[in-house]
């Protein structure tokens, strides 16, 4: 390891000595980098670009599935109806989450944090997942106000991550001037409770009302959320929901959410709303017959959208009538009226990648996801017939895969000395939402090696922040 190599970044001993004093994932482990990971101004447009395209697409989604639940004309000028839309999103959900994402008291309402996955191709990013209830703020703040100062600037310097955290947050309670904030973090999410406990213990030392709690530790009290805070019976102002909604049923006093929300007692955000956090939503975005609605409800921004969101298909077990076809990949050079006619599909196109839509158990952290390619055919088909068995109750889509593109990045080796890593990148932007505005605040860059195909925090990736390099 030269000096000159070393003085371009961080030092080997400064970053273990950071990462040594604040444990930001439970039993999580990573490799180092010197460096943030580079992005062009240019990128960096696109990046911001693509979270606009998402919020209209938030907003439109909405729009479309009220409008399905009352089977209304989804178009100005042409007739459009879609109640099919509405039974995808409300399949194997509870009727009380269901009536309650519909109700006044959350309508409109959308998550304060959005953060796209984006993989780097040689074509540009590909958008893979929506997230509604992202893990990594914590962690992305820590890493930006680690590296500030180092090569290039990192995007979200300044500890805008923890500043605009707080202030979306606080702006749920306007009228008040040091709302009380719990940020609930379930056994489920128990992974992320340290870097949560980090970004609220910043919050605290600049006076801030902000404190991690797990949903057990909240009390029903007349109309009111309560913890206990020395012996006493605090009033919660403000929730920061920080688990799936699948988990609810695991968590007894989540009842009472729903009322108080509902009386306007406390204010809960992510809102529970069962539709935001599907990804069956990408599919719906890409249904041929919902085509014509996303171009009228998004306008210039669903030509960027539809850029950066590979081909997605909605996995559902039906019958249809002779000579129909399915919205659904080819085979053959020829469509497919059912889905069991993808296991005979070739290597090539089993290019795709198969995953369960949402409120499930493995429907975070990669966990039930399945590349075809890279899998044997047997693999194929055992992955394929266990989402068509889930149908009834889950569903699962299937996206196109795009490759991302190799890179090259600085690593420290386990002995400190310094070497470089082949791999490839997903990118994390968070974007915070407040009123009408959105403002990026932060990217964690997720650099794996080369060989695995499917990019997601394991122990020999690198986590880093990102900064603007031209």
């Amino acid at each position: 390891m030269t000096s000159a190599l070393q003085t371009e970044g961080l030092a080997h001993e400064t970053l273990v000595d950071a990462f040594s004093k604040q444990s930001l994932f439970a039993e999580k482990s990573w490799r180092l980098s010197p460096k943030a990971y580079p992005l062009t101004s240019k990128q960096v447009r696109e990046i911001e670009s693509i979270g606009r395209a998402c919020l209209e697409f938030l907003r439109a989604k909405e729009i479309l599935y009220k409008k399905s639940t009352s089977n209304e004309n989804l178009l100005r000028n042409e007739k459009l109806e879609a109640p099919w839309v509405a039974e995808y999103f409300e399949r194997g959900k509870p009727t009380e989450l269901v009536e309650h994402g519909l109700s006044n008291s959350v309508s409109g309402q959308i998550p304060f944090i959005l953060r796209p996955d984006l993989l780097i191709t040689e074509d540009g990013f590909a958008l893979t997942e929506l997230d509604s209830v992202p893990g990594g703020v914590g962690l992305t703040a820590f890493l930006n106000r680690l590296f500030e100062g180092g090569p290039g600037d990192v995007i979200g310097a300044g500890d805008k991550m923890l500043k605009c955290f707080y202030k979306a947050l606080a702006a749920k309670c306007p009228e008040l001037d040091l709302p009380f904030i719990a940020i609930l973090v379930s056994q489920e999410a128990a992974t992320y409770r340290p870097e949560m406990e980090w970004l609220a213990m910043q919050l605290q030392r600049e006076g801030r009302r902000v404190f991690v709690f797990s949903p057990e530790e909240v009390m029903p009290l007349g109309n009111s959320l309560c913890v206990d805070i020395e012996g006493n019976p605090q009033k919660i102002d403000i929730i920061y929901r920080f688990f799936e909604l699948f988990d609810l049923p695991n968590i007894p006093v989540s009842k009472y959410f729903f009322k108080a929300v509902e009386g306007g007692s406390v204010k809960l955000t992510p809102p529970m709303r069962h539709f935001q956090e599907e990804k069956l939503s990408l599919g719906l975005f890409h249904h041929q017959r919902l085509d014509v609605y996303w171009k009228e409800k998004m306008g210039r921004a669903q030509k960027t959208f539809k850029r950066a969101v590979p081909r997605t298909w909605i996995v559902d077990e039906q019958n249809l009538p002779p000579g129909a076809v399915l919205d659904a990949p080819w085979v053959g050079g020829r469509p497919i009226n059912d889905w069991r006619q993808l296991v005979n599909a070739s290597q090539k196109e089993r290019n795709l990648i198969l995953k369960i839509s949402g409120f499930h158990e493995t429907a975070w952290g990669a966990r039930s996801v399945i590349l075809g390619s890279d899998s044997s055919r047997i693999q194929w088909g055992q992955a394929l017939h266990q989402a068509l068995r889930m149908s009834d109750e889950r569903l699962h889509i299937i996206q196109e895969y795009r490759k991302p593109a190799r890179i090259q990045h600085p690593i420290f080796n386990e002995d400190g000395s310094l070497g470089s890593l082949q791999g490839r990148v997903r990118l994390c932007p968070y974007f915070m939402i407040e009123g009408n505005s959105i403002e990026l605040t932060g990217i964690l860059a997720t650099v794996c090696p080369a060989d695995k195909k499917i990019i997601h925090g394991m122990s020999d990736a690198i986590l880093l922040p990102c900064s603007r390099v031209d």
